[in-house]
């Protein structure tokens, strides 16, 4: 048996599903249909085996995702990846932050921010914009009925567009959907 690994950390665990993936030899022409749309060139990761059992689901879900998170307008990747990770960090999703925190990491080339974030989670001090788009994430992630005209200006005041904030509220918000999925189809595991 596997432990589960509860830290957060750049190494990226083996994820683990609760219930027994698609096989991909025998999957469904509608179901290798919707697996083709996934954007590793890593081969086809369990956790894609797992939501092809709604093939349907997932055909629409991956080309959202691949446009919300590889976009080539608005924010960078790397900021992309960042609330990707304030999102993970603050709803506990140990494989998402690793996964996209390491690619913060080979994007942007500053390995002191994560190391920031993992260290002091909510308290992280990090650059002006950094913070904004880190504050601004977390707060979405937390409640988003919450957030406030305040930390929608921190953004501005960061010096993101109004294109950027909203890739920032994308890539925020799609990542409080999969951290779910995360958590409820499976867990990390051993690294």
């Amino acid at each position: 048996m596997t432990d589960v690994v509860h830290s957060f950390t750049t190494k990226i665990p083996v994820w683990t599903p609760y219930i027994q993936p698609v096989d991909l030899a025998s999957a469904t022409a509608e179901q290798m249909a919707a697996m083709q749309v996934t954007p590793s060139n890593k081969g086809v990761s369990a956790y894609v085996l797992t939501l092809a059992h709604d093939p349907e689901s997932l055909a629409v879900r991956s080309p959202l995702f691949n446009k919300i998170m590889y976009g080539k307008d608005g924010l960078s990747s790397a900021e992309r990846e960042l609330g990707a990770v304030g999102a993970s960090v603050v709803n506990r999703c140990i494989y998402c932050a690793a996964v996209h925190s390491s690619r913060f990491n080979s994007l942007a080339k500053r390995p002191e921010v994560i190391e920031e974030i993992f260290a002091h989670e909510r308290q992280a001090k990090l650059n002006p914009r950094d913070q904004a788009i880190f504050d601004f994430s977390a707060q979405l992630s937390e409640t988003p009925p919450a957030l406030s005209d305040s930390a929608a200006k921190s953004l501005t005041d960061a010096g993101l567009s109004t294109l950027e904030a909203v890739d920032l509220v994308f890539s925020s918000a799609i990542f409080g959907w999969a951290n779910r999925l995360m958590h409820t189809l499976g867990e990390p595991t051993e690294r």
